[in-house]
């Protein structure tokens, strides 16, 4: 059979097989693999060294340049397992939380981008709180009277911030 054949195309994990004995073995491997895969959450990201006495069922994102355990794994998802590390190669899309600050990381283009939002809108509370980039604000230049151009510009930041949501009208 194929490699494809005996594991999934995404994630590579284990299939069973019709008089495959000890069917177990790929089973646990394909659960502890999920069990990474799902919702991961990540104790660091970048770290080229595995570490020396790693927690089971902790995670890490590999660094580029890899080394020891974890040599040729660049930017896999590595988990520590009853059984030894385990590893899950980034899909476009996959996302991890970071346990030490909270944010998440998206992999995309062949890279982590931590802290990134994407959006085409943001709703709180069923209220649109940011429309599409407006105009710059141009900046106070001449004028007869320093009150009234204070005034015209201090209009102008009230108007794109009504413009954005980001205050009532």
């Amino acid at each position: 059979m194929s490699t494809m054949e005996n594991a999934t195309a995404r994630w590579r994990l284990p299939l069973l097989h019709a008089g495959q004995a000890q069917k177990e073995i790929d089973h646990n491997e394909a659960l502890a693999l999920l069990d990474m895969a799902v919702q991961p959450a990540v104790t660091a990201m970048g770290a080229d060294l595995p570490p020396a006495e790693p927690a089971e069922g902790a995670c890490w994102v590999v660094g580029d340049a890899p080394v020891g355990a974890w040599a040729g794994q660049a930017r896999s998802l590595a988990g520590w397992t009853a059984g030894g590390w385990r590893f899950l190669a980034p899909h476009p899309g996959m996302t991890v939380w970071r346990i030490e600050d909270g944010l998440t990381a998206r992999y995309q283009d062949a890279a982590w981008r931590i802290g990134e939002l994407c959006a085409s809108s943001l709703v709180i509370a069923g209220s649109p709180m940011l429309a599409a980039q407006q105009s710059p604000i141009a900046g106070a230049s001449g004028g007869s009277t320093i009150d009234l151009e204070a005034r015209e510009v201090l209009e102008a930041v009230l108007e794109t911030l009504r413009n954005h949501h980001l205050i009532g009208r």
